[in-house]
């Protein structure tokens, strides 16, 4: 396979050049602005900080794929995003449903297999972060925690943004630049609101366990 490959995937693009996408590359800063939402948010935790970094990678990836529209720099845009998702589905059973670190980072490689099915069904490599969304959903509104509408509000905003990148070459006719950098400033949103859903978690105290009725000696 060749890597550096010129990869033409994008209605704004017309040839090859560094900056043959302008308004691609452009509205990549909003995953940067996310990231440094999410890393101020944070305030210390580690978890936070590193949701922020891989948001940050995001927008670097990203960047550098719509500036260089190499096969190479496709898969490192792709791939990053993947690492994001692999580490907040390994985090999200810890985190909000209090499994122990050493079962909650199954959750990682059930949602690689959701993928590969998914994909060889036709299904593209996105759908399943938008099932994943509407999992969490079910489950967080099931248990009746109050963090629930973080990730409806996020799946509903997410499934917006797979909208606008699968229609970006259909429309070219009618709009030449295309609806993919609408994907960027929506994605953008997902990351910070599914981020600081997390961080908030992790800050809120913990239940204090129920006592039980007092004994007289």
């Amino acid at each position: 396979m060749n890597w550096s490959a010129y990869v033409d995937g994008y209605c704004e693009r017309l040839a090859p050049g560094l900056w043959g996408e302008p308004l691609n590359d452009v509205t990549n800063l909003a995953f940067l602005a996310s990231a440094a939402a999410v890393w101020w948010r944070a305030q210390g935790r580690r978890t936070g900080r590193t949701l922020a970094v891989l948001v940050g990678l995001v927008f670097l990836a990203s960047t550098v794929f719509h500036l260089t529209a190499t096969r190479w720099g496709g898969a490192a845009d792709s791939g990053l995003i993947l690492v994001f998702v692999l580490y907040y589905a390994a985090k999200f059973p810890h985190v909000f449903l209090g499994v122990r670190m050493k079962w909650s980072w199954l959750a990682a490689p059930a949602f690689v297999v959701l993928t590969a099915a998914m994909a060889a069904l036709g299904g593209g490599l996105y759908l399943p972060a938008l099932v994943g969304l509407a999992v969490f959903t079910v489950v967080l509104a099931y248990a009746r925690d109050p963090y629930w509408p973080h990730f409806a509000v996020a799946g509903s905003v997410f499934a917006l943004s797979l909208a606008f990148r699968t229609v970006d070459g259909v429309v070219c006719g009618d709009f030449p630049i295309g609806t993919h950098f609408l994907w960027h400033l929506l994605n953008a949103v997902v990351l910070y609101v599914v981020s600081n859903a997390m961080i908030s978690k992790e800050k809120a105290p913990s239940p204090e366990p129920a006592k039980g009725p007092s004994t007289v000696d």
